[in-house]
């Protein structure tokens, strides 16, 4: 019971510095601009007629959104109160996993102590596009949460049931799962020679199957190369095209495989490997050499390699690394490293560390955020939204491309319309379709500048478009059917004396 006791204070404390190290959880921010309205339309098919194509891009690969639309009809809980009980939820998953894992890789309490608190340090994997945790439920630390059980389960002996735990995360994150499959995969080919050949015909079924889903299936016509205006839609995203990575991106990157192949050689050299660890190393080689035997096509614009995100491997690593720095830090008792005293010493001031940095990014980073926000904040933008949300589901909205990052939220989100332009998500979800990409191509260039934009240039948007409202923060010469202290809404329509 006191064991309990000690976890569960424990996982409150690493829930409660994460949140502090991400700036506080916000609902409806950063890729919940393409989530939530995934989510809605399973709820109401009546929305985003515009805008079906491009959501459908990319959520026809996985099913998270189908299951975030069941669990609101069971429920009936508000889709905000669903995202922040699974955004806890997913923390306490990822600590169980840390705890487990370190269990199964120290045999010191204070270093399992010392990885949860190292892993509440967010960063960025260098120009991958991936934080190691976020400020808002994403189901790719879900899928992330569960790679690291099946890993554990995988270092304490588990074999097949740990590669269909990371298989089964594939349902959050598609990429995510892949990653912690081969890792695992790899492991027990090295780890279990029984199961050698079993799992090498199951890999080469699973290879033909890719290979049919990719050249006749569903995911046909991916395999092509991206053509220059599919890639010039993409040049804002500095972490997809190999041109891109500069010479920090391979260094750091590159630098994990160097950190754990050290580090188990160290082990091996004073006897502390556990069974599997060769495993566990190889199946981490192994996530590199697919990535560097799928740079060249990356670099070649093959749509599917690059839609495949292969540098995201490097998350893995980054992990690996992690769990071999803390056992050179904490836990290497036999070489001296780490007598008892260092390592309380080392554990509190990592605690210390990650309570200053967390009181630091709250503080002076986001001074004006909520430690938890689970609705969106209100302000105008909210207000304009409020009254977007209570207009026709066919309303469609001209507004600034950037008004997801300026204003906090998405017109998807908070006023749950189409929306001529978002340009952060929609260029992200143009990498999955050429389709998307033309499209958001062309609105850019035919919006233009926004901050320029004439009632003319607008008028002649909304015929071409069939927008229905502009909204903007300055007055213009059009009809105005709604205004708050920030914000105009202007008819585009013909006359809208409605005020719908």
């Amino acid at each position: 019971m006191m064991r309990l006791n000690r976890l569960a204070v424990g996982a409150f404390a690493f829930c409660l510095l994460a949140i502090l190290n991400c700036g506080g959880y916000r609902y409806g921010i950063g890729d919940q601009a393409f989530y939530i309205p995934a989510i809605l339309q399973h709820l109401d098919p009546s929305l985003f007629p515009r805008d079906r194509l491009l959501l459908h891009a990319q959520d026809g690969f996985m099913l998270y959104d189908d299951a975030m639309a069941a669990a609101v009809r069971v429920s009936g809980c508000s889709l905000p109160t669903l995202f922040l009980g699974a955004y806890l939820g997913g923390l306490v998953l990822l600590f169980g996993g840390i705890v487990l894992l370190g269990r199964s890789w120290y045999r010191s309490w204070w270093a399992v102590a010392a990885l949860a608190l190292v892993l509440t340090l967010r960063h960025r994997i260098v120009q991958t596009g991936v934080n190691t945790l976020e400020g808002s439920l994403h189901p790719r630390m879900l899928a992330f949460a569960l790679g690291i059980w099946a890993l554990a389960i995988f270092v304490r002996g588990g074999g097949l049931w740990a590669l269909a735990l990371a298989l089964a995360a594939g349902a959050l994150h598609p990429t995510t799962a892949l990653w912690f499959a081969l890792w695992i995969g790899v492991g027990l080919i090295v780890s279990e020679p029984r199961l050698r050949r079993p799992l090498l015909a199951l890999g080469l079924i699973g290879a033909g199957a890719a290979v049919w889903v990719i050249w006749k299936g569903p995911l046909r016509g991916h395999l092509v190369t991206m053509d220059p205006q599919w890639v010039s839609v993409l040049t804002a995203k500095d972490y997809v095209f190999p041109s891109d990575w500069g010479p920090s991106f391979w260094l750091v990157n590159l630098g994990y495989l160097a950190v754990v192949l050290a580090a188990y050689w160290y082990r091996r050299s004073q006897g502390e490997q556990f069974p599997r660890e060769a495993g566990v190393v190889c199946g981490a080689a192994a996530l590199v050499a697919v990535f560097l035997a799928a740079w060249p096509l990356a670099a070649a614009r093959v749509a599917f390699v690059v839609q495949l995100q292969a540098s995201r491997v490097f998350w893995m690593l980054d992990l690996l690394a992690t769990v071999y720095i803390v056992w050179l830090a904490v836990a290497a008792t036999r070489s001296g490293l780490a007598g008892g005293t260092v390592r309380r010493g080392v554990v509190v001031a990592i605690a210390i560390v990650a309570a200053a940095r967390g009181g630091y990014v709250m503080r002076a980073e986001r001074p004006d955020a909520s430690v938890v926000r689970v609705g969106l904040p209100e302000d105008a933008w909210a207000d304009v939204m409020a009254w977007t949300a209570r207009t026709p589901a066919s309303t469609h909205v001209l507004v600034d491309p950037g008004h997801a990052w300026k204003y906090g939220s998405s017109v998807r989100v908070a006023g749950q319309r189409d929306v001529y332009l978002e340009e952060v998500k929609d260029v992200s979800i143009a990498m999955y379709s050429r389709d998307v990409a033309v499209r958001v191509s062309q609105r850019i260039q035919d919006l233009g500048d926004f901050a320029r934009i004439t009632p003319e240039k607008a008028r002649s948007l909304a015929i071409h478009y069939d927008l229905d409202y502009l909204i903007s923060d300055r007055r213009m010469a059009l009809p105005i059917v709604y205004r708050n202290s920030r914000f105009w809404v202007y008819a585009l329509a013909g006359d809208d004396s409605t005020g719908r």
